[in-house]
């Protein structure tokens, strides 16, 4: 049955605060299950399960699915999607506000597979990236706008606080490109696949707190100078800010979006060891 009437059937309406757009391609639904790499091994985290085309095609290729959902009136359409399959549980529940420490202590080791409601994306990698103890890896749909950001090099445009943030605990790729023409209902934008693959460990940084400090510092106004901005998030006298600029070899004048990821690491050093954070 297609999606679209298996919607209409429990008479099913779109909710636009939830960012609501199913994907119902199954030529699409296999790729982004392939491009994740799970096996019958693998536990996965869904997160929007929506109306659960991606879902079963989870449970399908997984051991065992846990999908959370921020809408309960999807209930009947999941119970007919999701029907006959026993290594999924349904959970309705605001995932941002999950106690993610908790939740991790009743499974195993997982990764994310999701198509992701727009509005929840950065603030969801955030927290996995600085919350989360047993997540592999994260593929996610997101919005093309967004993947761009999540992958990009620094001096580019794109790059930015969460560019940096996904960098100190993995590698991001786009390995999807995706139509915003396969969604229902169809979005204003086109999306693509992210996965980012984790490593801990993989920039070296004395405090990983410290980073996260140093990298909202680096971006907290584009237009001005790293130097600027140190004055003003740590209330530097300007001689202090030159000389640890310096001393983390950061150019005169620098902003932050001109720094890689390992040249913000060894700066939050440098903070540290001067005691400022």
């Amino acid at each position: 049955m297609e999606l679209r009437t298996i919607l209409e059937k429990h008479g099913f309406h779109f909710k636009k605060q939830f960012g609501q757009n199913f994907i119902s391609d199954g030529n699409l639904l296999r790729s982004i299950v392939e491009a994740s790499g799970i096996t019958k091994d693998t536990t996965v985290v869904e997160i929007g399960c929506g109306a659960g085309t991606l879902t079963r095609a989870l449970a399908e290729a997984a051991k065992q699915v846990y999908a959370f959902d921020i809408d309960k009136d999807l209930q009947p359409v999941l119970a007919d999607t999701l029907a006959g399959l026993e290594n999924v549980e349904v959970i309705f529940r605001d995932f941002n506000k999950l106690d993610l420490k908790e939740f991790e202590k009743e499974i195993d080791e997982y990764v994310v597979v999701a198509n992701l409601p727009y509005y929840i994306t950065t603030p969801l990698v955030t927290k996995f990236l600085e919350e989360s103890e047993k997540v592999q890896g994260l593929s996610i749909m997101v919005q093309e706008e967004v993947a761009e950001r999540f992958c990009a090099k620094e001096n580019t445009p794109e790059y930015g606080a969460i560019t940096a943030a996904i960098a100190l605990k993995g590698r991001a790729t786009i390995v999807k490109r995706v139509s915003r023409n396969l969604f229902y209902p169809r979005p204003n934008v086109d999306s693509a696949v992210v996965k980012i693959e984790f490593e801990r460990g993989r920039v070296e940084v004395k405090d990983e707190n410290a980073y996260r400090q140093t990298v909202r510092c680096a971006f907290l106004n584009r237009r001005k100078t790293l130097e600027n901005n140190l004055v003003n998030s740590f209330k530097l006298i300007r001689e202090q800010a030159k000389e640890i600029l310096q001393e983390a070899g950061v150019e005169d004048k620098a902003r932050g979006e001109t720094l890689s990821p390992e040249r913000l690491a060894k700066l939050s050093d440098v903070l540290l060891e001067h005691g400022i954070l």
